[in-house]
């Protein structure tokens, strides 16, 4: 559909097939939401006001979208926020764009803590966006949350969500590199690390090798190399018979759970993404009390 749109209708058709000729799955998709973003709509109007006209400036700021999505640019960067969980998070050049796979690490924690009343101390490694701190703040009212990022321009963006989705006042975020400086005890120690290996690097999608900084993704020729720098530093700041919650890639929840053993914590458990896949690694600290009742 080469001929310029001239409705709202017909820039959604325009905007698909250009993005489809571009080898893009969920043209449509995109297409609506882009079309929305470029004209400052709401997407439920472009039902209602389907046949609405489009102005010479629309045209320009559609092929503007079109141009970056076509280029594998993320839906998400062009509008410049993504959801994730209940929350509307600002991205950055410095923070990873949140998956819905990241979802299965909130969940694990609530399914392991479900009184959510409870006065948690939480901590966030890498914590980018602050999506996995800030979803979690959301459901357990009375916790405070710390997040750490190496990157100053993530603890800036995470500041920022924490006060666009109403959080800042429990949730603090400062440089840091892991667990360096830090004291607790913390309750729940959740992380998504890099866990991309260098040969994996090269069989993503461009949205996210040119998009995503590479750092929060790649940690080296294993994959492990992050967890085998965070592991052995978690038991010293979980309070004892704290949770620890920590992402993985698709074949490494059983080495993460070794080295998990290793560093002292009780038999881990996983929970899957909706892929089915074990996405999270999950384990508690060593209780002495339950230990003892245990024996």
């Amino acid at each position: 559909m080469s001929q310029q749109p001239d409705t709202l209708d017909s820039a959604c058709r325009w905007l698909a097939a250009r993005l489809s000729d571009a080898g893009i799955a969920d043209a449509r998709r995109d297409a609506r939401l882009l079309v929305a973003h470029a004209l400052g709509l709401e997407p439920q109007r472009l039902l209602i006001d389907g046949d609405r006209r489009l102005g010479s400036v629309d045209l320009v700021a559609l092929e503007a979208v079109a141009a970056r999505r076509c280029a594998r640019e993320p839906v998400s960067r062009i509008i410049g926020s993504r959801g994730f969980w209940t929350l509307d998070l600002t991205l950055t050049p410095d923070t990873l764009d949140p998956r819905p796979d990241t979802e299965t690490l909130v969940e694990a924690v609530l399914a392991a803590r479900p009184d959510r009343q409870a006065p948690l101390r939480m901590l966030d490694f890498g914590t980018g966006s602050g999506c996995i701190l800030l979803a979690l703040l959301s459901e357990y009212p009375a916790a405070q949350g710390l997040g750490i990022d190496i990157a100053p321009g993530a603890v800036a963006a995470a500041e920022a969500n924490a006060r666009r989705n109403g959080l800042d006042q429990r949730a603090t975020f400062q440089c840091g590199n892991w667990a360096e400086g830090l004291n607790g005890p913390f309750d729940v120690i959740v992380s998504n690390p890099p866990y991309i290996t260098d040969a994996e690097l090269a069989d993503l999608e461009p949205e996210v090798t040119r998009h995503d900084p590479l750092r929060a993704l790649v940690s080296g020729p294993s994959g492990l190399e992050d967890y085998q720098r965070l592991i052995p530093a978690l038991p010293a700041l979980l309070a004892p018979g704290g949770l620890v919650a920590l992402e993985v890639g698709h074949t490494q929840a059983e080495a993460v759970g070794t080295l998990l053993v290793a560093s002292g914590f009780d038999a881990p458990w996983t929970r899957q993404d909706l892929g089915g896949i074990a996405r999270c690694v999950v384990a508690e600290s060593h209780h002495p009390e339950k230990n003892d009742k245990k024996a």
